[in-house]
C-alpha cells in the first residue's frame, strides 16, 4: 500500500513537472529584439519554413508562423484549450528582419 502512494505521489509530480515547461515558439516571439537584423535564411533554419509568405508593397516579404503558446485547462489538467500564437516577422529589400508583431500569446 505505501510503495502504491510513492508511485502515485511520483506521477503527480512528473505530470505537475511537465505540464510547466516552457515554449520555445513562444519564448522567442517575447524577446524579438535578438532576432532583428537577421536574415530569412536564419529563420528558416532555425523556426522552420513560415506557414505564410506575402509580398511588401515597397518590397521586402512578410512571414507568418502559426505557433502553440500555453493555453487554457480545466480541473486536474483535463479539456486542455491551447492558445495559437501568431508570429509575423517583416522582412526588407535586404532580405533582414525590421519589423514583427504577435498575438494570441
Amino acid at each position: 500500500m505505501r510503495k502504491a502512494r510513492h508511485a502515485i505521489v511520483l506521477l503527480l509530480a512528473l505530470v505537475c513537472v511537465s505540464g510547466c515547461s516552457g515554449n520555445p515558439y513562444l519564448d522567442a516571439s517575447l524577446k524579438p529584439a535578438e532576432f532583428e537584423g537577421k536574415d530569412k535564411a536564419w529563420f528558416e533554419t532555425n523556426w522552420g519554413i513560415p506557414s505564410g509568405k506575402a509580398p511588401r508593397f515597397f518590397g521586402g516579404e512578410t512571414w507568418t508562423y502559426f505557433r502553440i503558446a500555453g493555453g487554457q485547462s480545466g480541473p486536474l489538467n483535463f479539456n486542455f484549450a491551447p492558445n495559437q500564437c501568431q508570429i509575423t516577422l517583416k522582412f526588407g529589400k535586404d532580405e533582414k528582419l525590421n519589423a514583427y508583431s504577435y498575438s494570441g500569446c
